[in-house]
């Protein structure tokens, strides 16, 4: 008898009673879902997250157990070619099985049923190996068999099908697209399809980043999301040009280029909202990768009640740039918020009566009544040079989007010794050693203690996601490493999120700010004016009530608002 022809009769899991059977689902429910997968078609663990009866680990968790077998994490799988090609995709389909990986005469398969004796007998008796089952949810089995065979349509299909259909517009798009037979793939529908779908998913996952990656056997697509990188999809391999194409056409850019990196914009509407995405191609051994910051003005939050400052740190900030003249600045690595904090601090203090500039490398949000400058230092406008034209400008607040050099430093400080209030930032580790950076750039100590108002450092941290978020206890060597005592944690509530559908197994959603903030009193101004040490300037901050990154993070454990984990991985014991 054919295999497909003996799988059908022979497949007896039904998910849905099994999880009935099991008081998992109550009747109700499980009717509920018949109904839901009646009118839909789509498998069964696909509806049960939809109707929010169970989310995707939950159900991966209990079919690991119902079977006693370990579960597969298909999000972390790197394809293999070598092991794929054992497994034709025909029966990979036909029987929704997926080889993971082989070790020695073994070959691990993960499967939706593991029941299905005649899916392992077929795959061992075709391959030669033995079989190691594992347990896997059907929606991923088939998402992962679209990922990673190349099968054209239907491959596109099952890539797409988890997608929600969004009407994605371009706007001004101006490309240069002189380039024959890659004009014409990049505009094929399934490619446009393909890239609407992506961009849409991104901004609805609320992504910051999208990568297009190519490597020699595979296509990967990653979102940022809350500051982690997650593969969403990985479309066939020889799509890798025409997605690159049809992103270079949304975003203008030159399709026949493709030895140097460019650098592009694309402006497109979705639903009732317009979604900036600033565009960066690479050149690589494999082809171009492609990543867009996606620039989403909605997930913009600029008032400072929100973004997590204590509160004797809020009023000090506040206090700062509220001040007619003085500098303000704010410190971090990339990633760590500064640029949102610099625009909830300009919204605070914009009013019709005041004149704000702003110089930007580049301007990533429009921000109304303010007047921005983008550099582009190819023409000549840098941030020096823009600062000195600020100044012809009768401005009263200033804003840099970075001191990179003693030229920018030395403008600045004039502006603010001159009646200008003048924000910007610097990449330091903390706000003591900003001080040190500054001297070391040339800035005479007496400038910086009389220029300086304010500094704050900072970083963004993983919000423990509210719907999964359950208690926990933590590891003594943990609590050790945080700083605090065995009294402390004995009266605090540990939490931790689980993993859940709303939170993409992550535990986490969304994202909190670290605040440092130091404000120049007179004591650190004889500190600064005596050139001493980063750390001395740090412990009589501390005595006057500065709180550190690490000390903020443990207010915010305290809260429930993030775990222990986060906290260690941003911040250093000091």
């Amino acid at each position: 008898m054919p295999a497909g022809k003996r799988a059908e009769r022979t497949m007896g899991l039904d998910l849905a009673e099994l999880l009935l059977h099991s008081d998992r689902l109550t009747p109700e429910q499980f009717q509920k879902l018949r109904k839901q997968r009646e009118s839909s078609g789509d498998p069964t663990d696909s509806c049960l997250v939809k109707l929010g009866l169970l989310s995707e680990q939950d159900l991966l968790d209990f079919l690991s157990a119902q079977f006693k077998l370990p579960p597969a994490d298909l999000r972390a799988l790197e394809a293999d070619r070598a092991v794929l090609d054992l497994v034709p995709h025909e029966i990979c389909s036909r029987f929704n099985v997926i080889p993971i990986r082989r070790q020695g005469r073994t070959l691990q398969l993960a499967m939706a049923d593991p029941t299905n004796i005649y899916a392992v007998e077929d795959i061992k008796f075709l391959t030669g190996l033995e079989i190691q089952p594992v347990v896997a949810v059907e929606s991923k089995i088939r998402e992962a068999i679209g990922a990673y065979y190349d099968n054209s349509s239907e491959a596109l299909e099952n890539l797409m099908k988890d997608f929600e259909e969004e009407d994605v517009e371009v706007l001004d798009s101006h490309a240069e697209t002189d380039a024959g037979v890659s004009v014409d793939e990049a505009s094929d529908a399934p490619v446009v399809k393909l890239v609407n779908s992506m961009i849409a998913e991104a901004v609805h996952r609320r992504a910051s980043d999208i990568h297009v990656e190519p490597f020699e056997k595979q296509l990967r697509v990653r979102f940022r999301i809350d500051g982690t990188l997650y593969t969403v999809m990985g479309p066939p391999i020889r799509m890798k040009n025409a997605i690159a194409s049809r992103v270079k056409i949304m975003a203008s850019l030159d399709i026949a280029e493709k030895r140097t990196p460019q650098d592009g914009n694309i402006k497109i509407r979705l639903h009732d909202k317009t979604v900036d995405l600033r565009v960066s191609t690479l050149p690589t051994v494999f082809g171009e990768k492609v990543v867009m910051r996606v620039l989403d003005q909605s997930n913009l939050s600029v008032d400072l009640s929100k973004l997590g400052f204590e509160e004797v740190a809020r009023r000090n900030f506040e206090r700062a740039i509220r001040s007619p003249w003085g500098m303000v600045l704010v410190t971090g690595p990339t990633g760590s918020g500064k640029t949102t904090t610099l625009y909830s601090a300009l919204s605070t203090v914009n009013t019709p009566d005041t004149n704000i500039l702003t110089a930007e490398d580049p301007v990533e949000y429009n921000l109304e009544g303010i007047n921005q400058v983008g550099i582009n230092e190819a023409a000549g406008l840098t941030f020096a040079s823009a600062l000195r034209s600020f100044l012809r400008q009768d401005p009263n607040i200033i804003m840099v989007g970075e001191i990179r050099d003693l030229e920018t430093a030395g403008i600045a400080v004039k502006a603010a010794l001159t009646g200008h209030l003048v924000l910007s930032t610097l990449h330091t580790n903390d706000a003591p050693s900003t001080i040190n950076r500054l001297i070391d750039m040339g800035v005479e100590p007496f400038l910086v203690s009389s220029s300086v108002r304010l500094i704050l450092a900072q970083r963004l941290i993983r919000r423990t996601c509210a719907r999964c978020a359950e208690e926990i206890q933590p590891h003594p060597e943990a609590l050790v490493e945080l700083g605090v005592t065995e009294e402390w944690a004995s009266k605090v509530s540990f939490k931790k999120g689980k993993g859940c559908d709303a939170c993409n197994g992550s535990g986490y959603s969304g994202r909190q700010g670290l605040f440092e903030v130091m404000p120049i009193t007179p004591s650190v101004s004889r500190l600064i004016l005596d050139r001493r040490s980063a750390d001395e300037i740090r412990d009589r901050a501390v005595e006057e009530g500065m709180l550190t990154l690490r000390h903020d993070g443990i207010r915010k454990i305290e809260k429930g608002i993030t775990t222990i984990e986060e906290v260690l991985r941003e911040t250093s014991a000091v």
